[in-house]
């Protein structure tokens, strides 16, 4: 989640970087897996509900693989979602118990198909797949005006200095064991 709020120079969320393009940027041809930021957005938006859904057992995976490529007219819209979305797994992950992790929770798919998952192993995945394509969307930023925003060297102990202003920021606290 620290890529959605990370932020650009110390100043500005990754988000703004993507709202300040317009909403004709984000429109445009690009190169990567889906031809432009806001439908590589959209794609990690819908990906997300249908995973978070599946592990919170809410039943409405038919209703999610119905919704539209873009389910969203405006980036002000699919963000407010994603920021939902991003919170609601977060609140998820935080009531997570050990035991949990085994647990198993089913996925379903078009055509009858059913997949028993672990929530371990869901939760690798879609975190996986989270990253997967917002570092395309990173990439699509370095074809803009608006300059992608660092993004590497952020977890290791000496590093600490660089991201102690987003900590604060945030209200994040370093986590524990950390210098």
């Amino acid at each position: 989640m620290w890529l959605r709020v990370r932020p650009i120079d110390g100043k500005k969320p990754t988000r703004a970087a993507c709202a300040a393009l317009g909403e004709a940027e984000l429109q445009a041809a690009r190169v990567g897996f889906f031809p432009s930021i806001s439908l590589t957005l959209s794609h990690i938006y819908l990906v997300d509900l249908y995973y978070i859904d599946a592990l919170q057992e809410e039943g409405r995976w038919q209703e999610i693989y119905a919704m539209a490529d873009e389910p969203f007219a405006t980036f002000a819209e699919l963000e407010a979602a994603q920021r939902m979305s991003d919170d609601k797994l977060i609140a998820f992950c935080e009531a997570l118990t050990a035991a949990d992790a085994s647990r198993e929770v089913v996925l379903f798919r078009p055509g009858g198909k059913r997949y028993d998952e672990t929530i371990a192993a869901v939760l690798l995945h879609l975190f996986q797949h989270q990253i997967h394509h917002r570092g395309q969307v990173h990439a699509m930023l370095s074809s803009t005006e608006v300059a992608p925003p660092q993004l590497d060297e952020f977890f290791l102990a000496q590093d600490a200095e660089l991201r102690r202003r987003d900590f604060a920021e945030l209200g994040w606290l370093e986590p524990e064991g950390s210098r």
